[in-house]
This record gives C-alpha cells, structure tokens and sequence, in this order.
C-alpha cells in the first residue's frame, strides 16, 4: 500500500483568483491493481446502463415447418426436414442474442480503490482544480457560466463535485453543455474519468476524505 499526497492545491474564489488558504487531498492506492481496478468499475458502470431485453428465435420458437418441405430424393437439391432451420432465409437463429442480465457485481471495497485510483489519474495529469463553496438562492445558468469563465473552462467537459445536495446549482448546470453537477460522494469511476476537469469545491475535500475513510 503507498500513500499519494496531492497537497499543491491553492483554492480560488469565484472570480478566479487565489486565496491564502490549502486544501490537502490524501489517497492510498495500491500500485499494482490501479488501472485494473479502473477497467473493471468503469465496464461495471456500462452494463448497468445496458437493458439487455434483445432476443431471436431458435429453430424451436420459429412458426411453422412442421411438415417436411419436399421429398427426399428425386428433385436433384439438398435433404430438407423443416423450414424452420437456420440454413433458411426466416429460419431460425443459430446462437443468437438472448435476454440476458449485463451487470456485474463488484465489492465496496474495490469500487472505492478504483475512485480513488481515477482521482489520482486527474492529480498527476493537473486536471484538478478547487474552489471556495458556494450556492445559488436560484438557478441562474449565468452566474455559473461566468464562473466558468473566470476559471478558463469554458467549453472544456467539467465535472463539478459540491459537499453536499445543491439543487440550484444543479439545475445551473444542466443548461450548460459539458458541465456536470454531483455530490462528492456520489461521483463514480466513469464520471471522474469522463471530465477534462474535475472542479472541487473546498467541502467537496473534505467529504471525498470521510468518505474514503
């Protein structure tokens, strides 16, 4: 187990400029089973979107074909028993789709070293920055955008992660394309890899923290 301290955080207001203060993110990895364990939750995150309700019909469900379609000898063309068989066009299907449950099932434990592991990929490649706390009294997409804005992100894929359930500013960013807003906490593997940048309020810090430990 190694311990990884991403420390060189200097939080900035809403108008883009630094304040005194620190923030320290601390997150242990295991070395060896990081990008592993990343691959593994994020295929996880796709089959829980998949329905998996496809289906054809075997040989057997086809209607019809009961009888055999013509005589065995004599007409100078292949044996046939039944139209229902897959060599047919409107025959049945040979190992086809079937419904089928896509999810996959990893531990507490594993999906929470996988987080921490995509959290890490966003420290070392600078992709992460922090911001004071702060809420709407209403949705105001505006004010958001200029916030982005004032941060130089403006077009790039964000993902704004708050310390706990702010509707309005929720509701703020869903009319603003490329910007996503969740609670620290309910940030998966996928939406932490899937943002150019990863925008973290200062509460923010301090639930992943808790949550992590």
């Amino acid at each position: 187990m190694t311990v990884q301290k991403f420390i060189a955080y200097t939080p900035l207001d809403i108008n883009g400029q630094k304040l005194d203060s620190q923030q320290e993110l601390t997150l242990s990895i295991l070395e060896t089973s990081g990008n592993y364990l990343l691959h593994k939750d994020v295929l996880r995150h796709f089959g829980s979107q998949r329905q998996g309700t496809v289906s054809t019909k075997t040989r057997s469900e086809v209607r019809g074909g009961g009888r055999k379609p013509w005589r065995q000898k004599g007409r100078g063309t292949a044996r046939a028993g039944t139209i229902r068989s897959p060599i047919w066009i409107g025959g049945g299907t040979i190992f086809g789709p079937k419904p089928r449950n896509y999810r996959q099932k990893l531990n507490k434990k594993v999906r929470q070293i996988a987080r921490k592991s995509a959290l890490s990929v966003k420290a070392k490649s600078e992709q992460i920055y922090v911001i004071e706390d702060f809420n709407f009294d209403a949705p105001k997409t505006n004010e958001l955008a200029g916030i982005l804005d004032a941060l130089a992100l403006t077009g790039k894929k964000t993902l704004l992660l708050t310390n706990e359930l702010q509707t309005n500013v929720y509701k703020s960013g869903k009319n603003i394309p490329k910007v996503n807003v969740l609670e620290a906490d309910k940030a998966s593997t996928y939406d932490l890899l899937n943002s150019q940048i990863l925008l973290l309020q200062k509460g923010a810090i301090e639930k992943l923290e808790s949550t992590f430990n």
